[in-house]
């Protein structure tokens, strides 16, 4: 009998580790997403609010659309998107880009900027992508705040050279994409 008890005790004990590993364990996301998550989402609506609100998006969509039809004017629109500076506040929502993208589709459609710049375009209005959750992103892995000051700038930089880099990339990969045959 004996050896019956201490079968269930260590069931009993398994369970109940298991058990209360998943309880801190939720109670550990729903903290995390409480004091990051929430309030990173309450700031990313408030800038997608401002952004659509004050017509900005479009205007930046205007003043961009030009440049489109060229590859040294993709470049300039991914070093312009990419500035350290500016990608954080492009990022929430994609609300530029999807602006942006938009109307250069719209410009692709109607012929005033050839079919095989779509593709560098989709990768010139993007090289903020990430730049707004970095801050976020080591804040929810608890980084160290010598962490965060050194791992934001480098990402916002990084994406200075990797965003013109992935234009011309994608500049040469549309070739023959987009043929008559």
């Amino acid at each position: 009998m004996s050896a019956l008890n201490n079968l269930i005790v260590k069931v009993g004990r398994s369970v109940g580790g298991v058990v209360g590993t998943l309880y801190q364990a939720g109670r550990d996301s729903v903290d995390t997403v409480i004091r990051n998550v929430i309030p990173f989402m309450a700031f990313i609506s408030f800038i997608i609010g401002l952004i659509l609100t004050t017509g900005i998006g479009d205007w930046i969509a205007e003043g961009l659309k030009g440049s489109a039809s060229t590859l040294p004017g993709l470049l300039a629109i991914s070093v312009v998107c990419a500035i350290p500076l500016i990608s954080p506040l492009l990022g929430p929502g994609a609300v530029i880009a999807q602006i942006v993208g938009t109307l250069l589709g719209v410009e692709i459609g109607k012929g005033n900027i050839p079919a095989q710049y779509s593709l560098p375009a989709l990768f010139a209005i993007n090289p903020q992508v990430g730049c707004d959750f970095i801050p976020v992103g080591l804040a929810l892995g608890e980084a160290e705040p010598a962490t965060v000051e050194v791992g934001v700038p480098a990402v916002l930089f990084s994406r200075l050279v990797t965003g013109p880099l992935s234009v011309v990339i994608a500049y040469f990969a549309s070739f023959g994409l987009y043929s008559n045959n």
